[in-house]
């Protein structure tokens, strides 16, 4: 099995959260903060930052880590880093190279409400999140082990 470090990074504008639409016909549609994985001895912040600008073109600075999950994808396991996250600049953006090739077609800042009927990843987002954002995030979380073997595509 191989082995994977990734970062994603929870951004909120307005009681919102960014997340970007990943779709293929016939095989997956479900919506995900942005987040990817570390290249060589980048740092998990950095990683965060590029994985954002790449997918949705928006700049933003990771601040603390929130949630530690841990991802089955096929033969890959993956540990990744969820930070909460403050937007920069830039625009929502999703033509670039690597957002194409990810099957991302949107991104977009949603609300809780919005969320209702929509896959949403991480799960924490549709429950869990608002209150531990009520609490600041004491200390990170740890959510365990997801196997994506049969719903998602490698993120």
């Amino acid at each position: 099995m191989r082995h994977r470090i990734a970062a994603g990074v929870l951004v909120e504008q307005d009681g919102c959260i960014l997340l970007v639409r990943h779709h293929k016909p016939d095989a997956y549609d479900f919506w995900v903060a942005p987040g990817g994985g570390a290249e060589e001895t980048e740092d998990l912040r950095d990683a965060a930052r590029r994985e954002v600008r790449e997918e949705c073109g928006l700049i933003v600075e990771p601040l603390e880590i929130a949630y530690i999950e841990e991802l089955i994808m096929g033969d890959c396991r993956e540990c990744k880093f969820w930070f909460t996250g403050r937007l920069i600049g830039g625009e929502l953006d999703t033509s670039s190279a690597t957002a194409s090739e990810e099957q991302i077609i949107d991104a977009a800042f949603m609300s809780r409400a919005e969320f209702a009927g929509r896959t949403i990843y991480p799960p924490v987002l549709a429950d869990e999140y608002w209150r531990d954002r009520e609490s600041g995030f004491a200390h990170p979380r740890y959510l365990g082990v997801r196997d994506t073997t049969l719903t998602e595509s490698p993120v």
